[in-house]
């Protein structure tokens, strides 16, 4: 790995362990092992609290740039190759420039892209369910170092549609100076999936860290009843609560890429106290179908003209009064799945979703 990185930075008073696990040791060993040990330079891996794949690859200049898709856009943005954007890059890192002779000799400059979801803010969950989060990591010198010995990290929350311009409006970031509340989110989660995947390379956590095991736990089939009895209150016959999980569990072990909880469970899910329902709904149709739910009266107060997702504050704030909340499973369309679940259930059943990769939302 040829590097002709800047020395001009600033030299470090304090010990880079401070930072938490964001620090140079555990950052090399996540290179080392895609630069060195990973057949495709990739590391995709489940891990808890997490609800999708989480990510980590390593990119290179020019190499990862060399595809027409990609030459176009560089293009598009008013460059002639690839270098440019990675000045661009360094600019806002304080790294110095590639020289016109590392251009000419193709030296090669690696990064790490490290991406997953986190959870919205209460703002945001208005719109989305989860925020993608984006970590670009490059290795420099500090301190006259002749070796590479530090990092700089760039961050945004938005989807990589168009990779370069996506790249070149990343923002250089303190770990630990977020500047909003998702930045406060994606920071707190980075260091967390840092964990998860020295947990999953067996890398060693520095002295400082202390962390459970983010491992996923294995789905079994007593998961899947407990997820039934929960989502239904345990109001439900038990012995037909046994006989579909085991039917669940079954169709999870033999599941192909095509499988979707949700379509295979349709019909079982609309007899167990769930409301199967348009993305556009009225007032008058939460409060009969509640009701069917939860077997009594339901009704709640709610502002003229107010429909569809904009009466779930309302609906929760009268559900609450029983020690209910309303949820749903994701269809992955333009419809919902709702039940209603007891309060103090909502985190087991979260967890229980995470396990059994099923989509299951809260409705704040």
């Amino acid at each position: 790995m040829k590097k002709k990185f800047s020395k001009l930075f600033q030299a470090k008073t304090d010990d880079q362990e401070s930072n938490g696990i964001v620090f140079f040791k555990v950052l090399n060993a996540i290179y080392s092992y895609l630069y060195n040990e990973s057949k495709d330079d990739s590391l995709t891996f489940k891990m808890k609290g997490f609800k999708d794949i989480i990510s980590a690859i390593l990119y290179s200049f020019p190499d990862s740039f060399s595809s027409e898709e990609i030459q176009n856009e560089i293009k598009e943005k008013g460059f002639t190759n690839s270098y440019e954007v990675l000045n661009e890059l360094f600019k806002k890192t304080d790294i110095s420039l590639v020289s016109e002779e590392s251009i000419a000799e193709e030296d090669k400059f690696d990064y790490i892209h490290i991406s997953f979801f986190s959870e919205p803010t209460p703002e945001q969950r208005k719109l989305y369910k989860s925020i993608m989060q984006n970590f670009i990591i490059f290795f420099c010198t500090e301190d006259g170092s002749n070796e590479i010995n530090s990092f700089r990290i760039l961050y945004s929350g938005s989807y990589f549609i168009y990779y370069v311009k996506n790249l070149l409006d990343t923002k250089l970031i303190d770990i630990k100076n977020p500047e909003t509340e998702i930045e406060k989110i994606a920071f707190n989660d980075f260091e967390k999936v840092l964990v998860g995947i020295c947990q999953y390379l067996k890398i060693e956590l520095p002295e400082t860290i202390s962390a459970t095991n983010l491992s996923p736990k294995e789905a079994t089939q007593e998961q899947y009843e407990e997820l039934l009895n929960l989502i239904t209150r345990n109001e439900f016959d038990e012995k037909i609560n046994k006989k579909q999980a085991k039917k669940m569990f079954t169709k999870y072990k033999k599941q192909s890429e095509e499988y979707d909880f949700f379509e295979e469970n349709y019909e079982f899910l609309e007899n167990v106290n769930c409301w199967h329902s348009d993305w556009k709904f009225d007032p008058e149709d939460a409060e009969s179908f509640i009701s069917d739910i939860i077997n009594q009266d339901f009704t709640f107060e709610y502002p003229e003209e107010t429909y569809s997702d904009d009466l779930f504050p309302y609906i929760q704030k009268e559900l609450a009064k029983s020690d209910l909340e309303l949820m749903n499973f994701d269809t992955q369309g333009d419809s919902y799945m709702f039940f209603v679940a007891n309060k103090k259930d909502v985190n087991r059943i979260l967890e229980l979703a995470q396990i059994l990769e099923v989509q299951i939302d809260r409705l704040l």
